[in-house]
């Protein structure tokens, strides 16, 4: 039986963190970074991630400076209505680049930053006929690559979200950076959120089952819900040792696998009470107060025979909850992933502030390999979804160690700071004006 304690579960909020100054054993110089982006305008990712490398952020309620500079921009599309890069441009004195190769040589002929933020996210993109995204993180990877490879310089990459839409270039972009031992970071902000409640999963803990929870789109949210479940059920025992198959469901095809015990509602329903409370609604049935949506789910089976779901409920964009069941343990463990004030752009403190550690220290946070393994398993879902059936993975055969991430991810004390603070309009240190 795996005895599991309270004080356990809820261990790291006895703990001091790891380091809220993470970021404080500075070089000499300060980092120089490029820039590289599809669009900047309001809330667009480019603005979520740049204005904390620009402007003093907040992280555990501590106003930190970035020991980051950002030296070049280079803005693969303008957006028609707001478009900011040219203004944040003057403000900061930052020179905009017509190529990728010239924001990482500052218009020279040689490699001339320390770090890359490639930041694939909005804009004008195309979709596929599996419903996916076509942002060109991919482009982008490959000529931020061929510049370092130019000058037999490597620095650190921070690549905004999933690798790709398509796995093989997932892959690729993964082996290019293991063979030059390029400092490979990537992933969202939204497993850095607050846990209400606090919830740890302890190193080596026997779950028997996981579930989590979103309200948005197909691919763009789904990456996220599998993140999250992704960053919990890596420090199961044994560590991560791959996905075997996934199976896409909708509607009611969907809560007939649940009936046949393929996934747990109950478990799903604990989840939906960590945001709702005792009086959740029924994820069957569509969420008082938000508009109708089918909800859809991803049935995913690893390798060594561990189960868990993904599954889109309602339709809202803070929606990131969690549940698990220890083997041995009747209780269902839950937690939402609170994103603060101002939706989730808070978010992105945090993450700016994990970025800027791994620019640093030159070394992701968490393993890059939990990225690649929900990129992989995005992928993997519009695929399923397209099949109408279930999908072998046998590319998905990605084991790793989970590494604790505490030190990096906001433990509520900065929305405490900002709850009742307009929200800043443009760029700059957010609950300021």
């Amino acid at each position: 039986m795996n005895q599991l304690t309270r004080r356990q579960l809820l261990g790291a909020a006895a703990l001091p963190l790891l380091g809220a100054n993470l970021v404080a054993a500075q070089p000499s110089r300060r980092p120089r970074v490029a820039a590289i982006y599809t669009v900047f305008r309001f809330r667009s990712h480019a603005h979520n991630i740049l204005e904390n490398f620009l402007m003093p952020y907040l992280f555990n309620g501590k106003r930190m400076e970035s020991p980051c500079e950002i030296v070049s921009f280079y803005a693969d599309q303008r957006s028609p209505t707001g478009d900011t890069t040219d203004e944040i441009a003057r403000r900061h004195k930052i020179p905009i680049f017509k190529t990728i190769e010239g924001a990482m040589t500052l218009g020279g002929k040689e490699l001339a930053v320390d770090a890359v933020l490639s930041i694939g996210e909005h804009g004008e993109y195309s979709f596929n006929r599996l419903g996916q995204h076509e942002y060109p993180r991919k482009r982008f990877f490959d000529e931020i690559v061929a510049v370092m490879r130019r000058s037999n310089r490597y620095v650190p990459i921070f690549n905004d979200k999933h690798l790709s839409y398509y796995w093989n270039w997932s892959r690729a972009m993964y082996d290019e950076c293991a063979k030059h031992r390029i400092p490979f970071m990537a992933g969202s902000s939204v497993p850095l959120a607050q846990r209400q409640p606090m919830l740890e999963i302890p190193a080596g803990s026997m779950i028997e089952e996981a579930v989590s929870i979103h309200a948005g789109g197909i691919d763009s949210y789904d990456f996220h819900a599998l993140e999250i479940l992704q960053s919990m059920i890596e420090f199961r025992r044994g560590g991560e040792t791959g996905v075997a198959s996934v199976e896409y469901l909708a509607g009611d095809a969907l809560f007939d696998a649940a009936q046949k015990g393929r996934w747990s509602l109950r478990l799903a329903q604990a989840a939906m009470a960590a945001e709702f409370g005792k009086n959740a609604p029924d994820i069957r049935r569509a969420i008082p107060g938000e508009r109708a949506a089918e909800p859809h789910g991803l049935l995913i089976t690893y390798r060594d025979g561990f189960r868990a779901t993904m599954l889109k409920v309602g339709q809202s964009s803070i929606r990131w909850n969690f549940a698990c069941k220890f083997v041995g343990d009747d209780r269902l463990h839950a937690t939402r992933y609170y994103t603060g004030p101002y939706g989730n752009r808070c978010l992105f403190m945090g993450l700016s502030h994990a970025i800027q550690d791994c620019f640093v220290n030159r070394r992701s946070p968490y393993p890059v390999e939990r990225t690649l393994l929900t990129t992989g398993l995005t992928e993997s879902a519009c695929r399923s979804r397209a099949a109408g059936s279930e999908l072998e993975t046998p590319h998905l055969d990605i084991r790793y160690a989970a590494r604790d991430f505490r030190a990096v991810r906001e433990m509520g004390e900065s929305w405490r700071v900002l709850e009742g603070k307009p929200e800043l309009r443009s760029v700059g240190m957010i609950g300021e004006k």
